[in-house]
C-alpha cells in the first residue's frame, strides 16, 4: 500500500484543534493540501495552516462556517475546489459532545448535537460526492465507541454517533464503486476541556482500558492516514480506543 497522498486534496472539518489538527497535520505529512474549516478557532486555524504553508508553500487554507447553516456545504466543497483545484478525500471530525440528561432534552440540543454529529456530515458527504468520484476518492467520518455501547447520561450524542455509523456504511454502499466510506471510532483520546468527567470517571474509563492509558490524537490521525490509501477498504469502522471497547 502507498502511503503517499501527493498531489491531492483534503477538506478537514473542526480542523484548527485537537484531533481535527492531528488529522491535518498527518494528511499534510503524507503529501496532501488541506483545507482547514473551523467555527470559531479562527487563530487557531491560522497559526496551523501557517506551520503547514511554511514546510508547503501554498499547501493550506482555511474556512469558517457554521455546519448547521444550509449553505455550509456547497461553501465548504467551493472553498475547496477554488484554492487546490480538486478534492479528494473528506474528513468528517467536527462534533459537538455534551451530556444532556432524559427528562432535561429540549430541541436546541437535539438541533446541536444530531446536526454536528450527523447531519452535517450527511450534506457535506453528498455535496463532496462528485467531486471525491472524479479522483477515486474517500470519506472517513470520526464517528465513536458510543455509537455501539451509549454512554450513560450522554443519550443524544449516543444516538448522533450511532446515526454516523449507519451512515457511514450506507454511503459506502450508495457512493460505490467511485468513492470510499470509513469511519473511525476513538475511545478516551483527548479529555473534554471543560471537565466534563471528573478524576474518579477519568480513573475508572482508564481501568476498563485494556492498554492502561489515554490516546492521543495522533492516534487517531494516523488511522484516518491508513484508510486515506487503503484502496480495497470500505463501509469499516475502526475502534482507535486501546482496547476499551472489547471491555464494555
Amino acid at each position: 500500500m502507498a502511503w503517499t497522498l501527493d498531489g491531492q486534496a483534503a477538506l478537514v472539518t473542526g480542523g484548527a484543534r485537537r484531533v481535527g489538527a492531528a488529522i491535518a497535520r498527518e494528511l499534510h505529512g503524507a503529501g496532501a493540501s488541506v483545507l482547514l474549516h473551523y467555527r470559531d478557532s479562527e487563530a487557531d486555524a491560522t497559526r496551523l495552516a501557517a506551520e503547514l504553508n511554511a514546510a508547503r508553500a501554498g499547501s493550506a487554507a482555511t474556512v469558517k462556517a457554521d455546519l448547521l447553516a444550509p449553505i455550509a456545504p456547497k461553501a465548504l466543497v467551493a472553498a475547496a475546489l477554488e484554492r487546490f483545484g480538486r478534492l479528494d478525500l473528506l474528513v468528517n471530525n467536527a462534533s459537538s459532545f455534551f451530556p444532556v440528561p432524559v427528562g432535561a432534552i429540549e430541541a436546541s440540543h437535539w438541533e446541536e448535537l444530531m446536526g454536528s454529529n450527523l447531519r452535517a456530515p450527511l450534506f457535506l458527504s453528498q455535496e463532496a460526492a462528485p467531486q471525491l468520484a472524479r479522483s477515486k476518492g474517500a470519506i472517513t467520518n470520526i464517528v465513536d465507541i458510543h455509537a455501539e455501547r451509549p454512554l450513560k447520561g450522554y443519550p443524544l450524542y449516543s444516538i448522533a454517533k450511532a446515526g454516523l455509523a449507519a451512515l457511514t456504511r450506507s454511503l459506502a454502499l450508495e457512493l460505490a464503486p467511485d468513492v470510499r466510506v470509513n469511519g473511525v471510532a476513538p475511545g478516551a483520546i483527548a479529555w473534554p476541556e471543560d471537565g466534563q468527567f471528573d478524576p474518579e470517571e477519568r480513573k475508572r474509563i482508564l481501568a476498563s482500558t485494556p492498554l492502561g492509558r489515554v490516546g492521543t490524537p495522533a492516534d487517531i490521525a494516523q488511522a484516518v492516514h491508513f484508510l486515506a490509501c487503503a484502496p480495497y477498504v470500505s463501509g469499516q469502522i475502526i475502534a482507535v480506543d486501546g482496547g476499551r471497547s472489547v471491555y464494555l
